[in-house]
């Protein structure tokens, strides 16, 4: 403390002192104008997202209660070839709030967010809520995406196995958690809707996923021109949330 005090106390021990100081703030300053200028205000609400990297638009979306963060092993792995963007859906992550959640009021800012930056023709991958706004999207704009990638993706509430269900009902019962709710009363996607996607498609599950087997299946099934993976040993989170190993079932089919 005392050779502190010394040293503010020299003329060039202030000098010092002020350089660190703006230094600091001007990192601040970066930082928060970064934050600014990667925010989009689509419908109703503000998107925060991060770009990475160069090339065609590749857009990666996560699921119920998580953030673009969980992608950290991935971005950069696709950044080689990709101009990658990592969203936080709106009440999720720095995105701004919303007072109800719906599936596709998800697809719908994501439509416009693809819009607004004119991104042409992106590869789009979902996990969980995220997969369930990329069907959502593609059936209803079957010439916005170049690809679709979707990972652990249900159709109705019924998809999930009924452990699971169960698990996610006395969560509501308790929180009343709004993101909860829309688990539990949505999606309501039939087949005909499938079937109007036209967008080259994958379908992922893992092993022991919270996502019936069968009606993994079926998504790829009314599919047109889909492929399905099913990912030996993996839950429904394990190969995606802070892993690499994701990467290695998309590469291939995104054109890496």
């Amino acid at each position: 403390m005392y050779n502190f005090v010394w040293f503010i106390s020299q003329p060039c021990g202030i000098i010092y002192l002020f350089n660190a100081c703006l230094l600091i703030y001007t990192y601040l300053l970066i930082i928060e104008i970064k934050q600014f200028l990667m925010t989009i205000h689509v419908n109703d609400v503000d998107l925060f997202y991060e770009k990475t990297g160069s090339g065609q638009p590749f857009i990666l979306t996560h699921g119920n209660g998580e953030n673009h963060e969980i992608f950290d092993k991935i971005i950069n792995l696709l950044s080689e070839k990709f101009c990658v963007y990592a969203v936080d859906t709106r009440g999720h992550g720095k995105s701004g709030k919303t007072n109800e959640y719906n599936y596709q009021d998800i697809a719908n800012d994501f439509v416009e967010f693809i819009k607004q930056l004119g991104l042409v023709k992106p590869v789009f991958y979902g996990f969980s809520d995220g997969g369930i706004a990329g069907i959502i999207m593609a059936s209803q704009h079957p010439d916005l995406l170049d690809k679709l990638i979707v990972s652990g993706a249900n159709l109705t509430p019924d998809g999930l196995k009924s452990k699971w269900m169960f698990l996610i009902r006395i969560i509501y019962f308790f929180t009343r958690n709004k993101k909860i709710k829309m688990i539990i009363s949505q999606p309501n996607i039939n087949d005909c809707e499938l079937r109007k996607i036209k967008t080259p498609t994958l379908v992922l599950a893992g092993q022991q996923d919270m996502i019936k087997e069968k009606h993994t299946l079926h998504i790829a099934e009314q599919i047109q021109n889909s492929k399905l993976k099913i990912i030996e040993g993996e839950n429904h989170g394990s190969y995606i949330i802070h892993s690499a190993k994701l990467f290695e079932f998309i590469k291939d089919f995104a054109g890496f």
